[in-house]
């Protein structure tokens, strides 16, 4: 039985909103609204009984009925399984959601069950990579740590083909699957680091994506090197990489001061996250460094925008992803570090709204670190870090 935490959390709300004080003006607010809603046309099978699950709302600009956590999905994981860390989160042609988290971050008390002898009745950690349906049911696990699994999980796409691509951050390599969990190719080197200008070999690379068109595929290598790394999706050969504003990298830069009182860095910091627009253009997350930057696919630098720059720490650029509608209006913004999702217009880069918080609650984010959004408009946001756990977020209104 699921315990309803639904009255405290709209009383948290209630308090929350009165301290503070709505941002954009009410037209701004109407047309997110009128946008979003347009994906939502369409009614699911169960909305009824997801409706009643929902909360009162969660504050986007001041009014909670933009959109709604959904407190019933996922559902029950089977097996007695629990995840660590979610790391790596995509929504497929399906509707349906997949998911990468971090078993090896389990400590004992979290996984009795399967100490040696084991200490409790639950749990067991569950397989690396979970597929779920849209009502949130796991539909196909496969991934069991060990010796010939990869370590350090970080980012996963599933492309046109319905092949599984997943970034292994702390082996530096990038792996594709096909949908049953068989590996059919490695780029990269296992357990060899290379530099910012190897046209071979990754340094802890974070996140993947890859165009429809073309078939290649764009990995940020960023936790060790500066750069954006493009591959033939077929036979996984080296096309081109670039730096921060279309700029050849640098390993030996030296980063100054972070805020808004001091110039841009001139390289990427932690290139965390990458989304593709149906008209061509490439976002780039560069979390460190508290800024989107926008390309063109062959590397030319379009625009970019700080945001919070006085942020410290890891910085606010997370993860990115798009509105579904077919100018795909609106960007989503994961910002882990203030704990919230913002949400921009995709062409101007001008912020609209944000909804979340610091928070263990549902609606609430401790290190939101990965968004992606279904074709009806819902949003899903993975913690990585402490919550571990992911939310999906119905728009209302």
């Amino acid at each position: 039985m699921r315990l309803n935490p639904l009255s405290v959390l709209a009383a948290s709300q209630r308090a929350w909103r009165a301290l503070r004080a709505p941002n954009p003006s009410m037209a701004v607010l109407a047309a997110v609204l009128m946008a979003v809603g347009a994906c939502a046309d369409a009614p699911a099978a169960d909305e009824g009984a997801r409706g009643a699950a929902a909360s009162e709302g969660v504050r986007i600009s001041g009014d909670a009925s933009a959109f709604q956590v959904d407190t019933d999905w996922p559902r029950l994981l089977p097996n007695d399984w629990i995840w660590g860390p979610v790391t790596g989160l995509f929504v497929d042609a399906r509707d349906h959601v997949w998911v990468v988290h971090l078993p090896e971050d389990l400590i004992p008390q979290e996984i009795g069950a399967v100490q040696d002898p084991p200490i409790a009745e639950c749990c067991v950690p569950a397989p690396s990579v979970l597929e779920f349906d849209p009502e949130g049911n796991v539909v196909q696990a496969w991934g069991v740590h060990g010796e010939e699994w990869p370590w350090g999980l970080h980012g996963l796409f599933v492309d046109h083909n319905d092949f599984v691509w997943i970034v292994s951050r702390d082996q530096h390599h990038v792996l594709k699957y096909n949908r049953d969990g068989e590996l059919l190719m490695t780029i990269g080197e296992v357990d060899v680091p290379g530099h910012s200008n190897d046209p071979d070999r990754f340094r802890s690379p974070s996140d993947i994506w890859v165009d429809p068109g073309a078939n290649e595929v764009f990995i940020a290598d960023g936790y060790g090197n500066r750069r954006i790394v493009v591959f033939d999706g077929e036979t996984g050969e080296y096309r081109r990489h670039w730096g921060a504003y279309g700029e050849p990298p640098d390993d030996d830069y030296e980063f100054g001061p972070r805020g808004a009182d001091h110039p841009p860095a001139r390289q990427f910091g932690t290139v965390h996250g990458l989304e593709g627009s149906r008209d061509g253009l490439l976002y780039v997350a560069d979390r460190r460094n508290n800024r989107i930057q926008v390309f063109q696919q062959d590397g030319t630098f379009v625009m970019e925008r700080l945001v919070a720059p006085e942020t410290q720490a890891s910085g606010t650029a997370f993860d990115l992803a798009l509105s579904p509608d077919e100018g795909q209006e609106f960007l989503y913004f994961a910002d882990g570090t203030n704990h919230k999702v913002r949400i921009f217009r995709r062409d101007t880069l001008e912020e609209l709204g944000e909804f979340g918080g610091g928070g263990r609650l549902p609606g609430q984010f401790i290190r939101p670190h990965n968004i992606a959004v279904d074709s009806r408009g819902n949003v899903y946001v993975s913690e990585a870090a402490w919550s571990r756990r992911v939310q999906r977020f119905t728009p209302g209104g």
